[in-house]
């Protein structure tokens, strides 16, 4: 997605916007950039990368014949991109330079809006559309960036998504323009570790950002996990930020919070437990959610959430903080962040009266499990907790076995199933996670190989009864199954609420009979 007005850019002004690149005294104006030669259009500045298995500059003569008018690669990508016809600009790092140079084509749009970052193991989704609520009370023009798409104003912005989380910097400052064109005053967006280690957000300054919690996962690209705290770290950086919402009863945030003392950037905190800008110096169940008194630097607030749970109270109280740290009042956003409700975040599906309570998470790391299962412990009243889980293909494969761990220390039923196996097998996949499990059991808590994830729901449907809580966890807000290469129907919300259908017209066939 780009604005659909853009003004080109004088081939000496992307030139000099370049440190250290070598390049053709005279070229084009440029007035777009990609790095996916499929999607070139005419007046393009082509990107070639180095990729896993191929040099991006090999697509260089195709990128031209699309209508790119010059190319920005490395210097084997210039020996690469040589025949394609069109001017090159050879810089060091190619990466950093996409960043800065296609904030330059599409006119710096983030400048014009207000700029919130959230980072982090989890939370980022829901503190994104906790913030994003409170902004929308206030009356701005809101658009959102993230693991559940682009939206403005709550619309979803239709358009191709190239990564999960953080687009490409093409794609991210194109995005960014559109949303500018489109009248929006604020952005909030999720910020990923792989966004952070492949320089995504470079190019742009953010007015907030946020660091929830660092726990384990991503260790397939990061290796280890201080290389993906350092990841994380950047983002709090003069370069990226201008005021840094931390959670001090992460050690990681505390951590952060000394670095950023050192490199100037405002350090604002949150917390539940340590002394804090924004302390939680009480919380508890209520009818809808969690009810929680907060100390503030503007005074004594109480919010009356629709999240459940400790951790949407460390969301909320981080929302609020970033909020206040933009310059909103308490009073303004109160509401919003009151009535946020967020898709596939600890949501309830209706299966009617006389029913078990089904909730579904997008949880997928033992942290998340743990809090996820947690807050739904809170809502049982003499019930069991039954929880349906598995762990994904082509993944870090240590976090597998740590998941059943979790989840048997805190529910009464593990329910082991397949998530996105991709490529592996995933028999193989769920017994990582069975074994964690088992080690785990303690006398009385059940654990099951619940097969396919159709068979796995519909077997927890069938073992709950009224009172009990059937947690389904990691894949949340998804429509689809990653098996093998290909995507295939399947949304947890959906089956839940057909296999619990299908099973009260058998009973009631059963009835006639």
């Amino acid at each position: 997605m780009r604005p659909s007005q853009v003004n080109p850019i004088a081939w000496a002004d992307i030139v000099a916007a370049l440190d250290g690149c070598r390049a053709d005294e005279n070229g084009p104006a440029i007035s777009g950039i990609t790095l996916d030669s499929r999607q070139v259009g005419q007046g393009d500045l082509y990107v070639g990368l180095h990729g896993l298995h191929v040099h991006g500059a090999r697509y260089a003569a195709s990128a031209a014949q699309s209508g790119a008018v010059a190319v920005l690669t490395d210097e084997e990508g210039a020996i690469l991109a040589a025949d394609a016809g069109v001017p090159i600009i050879v810089v060091p790092d190619p990466r950093a330079a996409m960043a800065v140079a296609a904030a330059k084509i599409f006119g710096h749009p983030a400048d014009a809006m207000m700029m919130f970052g959230i980072t982090g193991t989890n939370g980022k989704t829901t503190t994104a559309f906790l913030v994003e609520a409170g902004l929308r009370a206030a009356g701005h023009h809101v658009g959102t960036i993230g693991t559940i798409g682009f939206r403005l104003d709550g619309a979803e912005l239709p358009s191709t998504r190239t990564t999960v989380t953080t687009p490409e910097a093409p794609d991210l400052q194109g995005l960014f323009g559109a949303m500018a064109e489109r009248g929006a005053t604020d952005v909030v967006m999720e910020v990923s570790s792989h966004a952070l280690a492949l320089q995504r957000v470079d190019g742009t300054r953010f007015d907030v950002v946020a660091f929830t919690n660092l726990g384990r996962d991503h260790l397939d690209f990061h290796k280890t996990l201080d290389a993906y705290f350092e990841a994380k770290a950047r983002l709090f950086t003069p370069q990226l930020a201008r005021t840094g919402v931390i959670n001090v009863d992460d050690p990681r945030g505390r951590q952060l919070v000394e670095r950023m003392q050192s490199n100037g950037v405002k350090v604002v905190t949150t917390s539940i437990h340590e002394p804090s800008d924004y302390q939680v110096t009480s919380w508890r169940s209520g009818t809808r959610g969690a009810i929680l008194e907060v100390k503030t630097p503007s005074g004594e607030r109480t919010l009356e959430l629709s999240l459940p749970g400790e951790f949407n109270v460390r969301n909320a109280v981080m929302a609020l903080a970033m909020l206040e740290t933009a310059g909103l009042s308490f009073d303004e956003v109160k509401q919003g962040l009151c009535s946020a409700q967020v898709p596939g975040r600890m949501e309830r599906i209706d299966l009617g009266p006389g029913s078990p309570t089904a909730l579904v998470d997008f949880a997928h790391t033992p942290q998340a499990i743990a809090s996820a299962l947690d807050a739904a412990r809170s809502a049982i009243s003499g019930g069991r907790l039954i929880a349906v889980l598995g762990a994904g293909g082509d993944r870090d494969v240590a976090k597998r076995g740590p998941m059943g761990e979790v989840a048997a220390e805190r529910a009464d039923v593990v329910i082991v199933t397949d998530d996105n196996p991709r490529t592996e097998d995933p028999t193989v996949i769920r017994a990582a996670v069975l074994e964690g499990a088992h080690e785990a059991a303690g006398v009385g808590v059940i654990v099951i190989d619940g097969g396919s994830r159709r068979e796995a729901i519909n077997e927890a449907l069938k073992m709950a009864e009224v009172g009990d809580v059937i947690c389904v966890l990691g894949k949340g807000h998804e429509t689809g199954q990653r098996v093998g290469s290909e995507v295939l129907p399947f949304d947890d919300r959906e089956v839940i609420r057909a296999e619990w259908q299908a099973m009260a017209r058998q009973a009631e066939e059963d009835k006639t009979r």
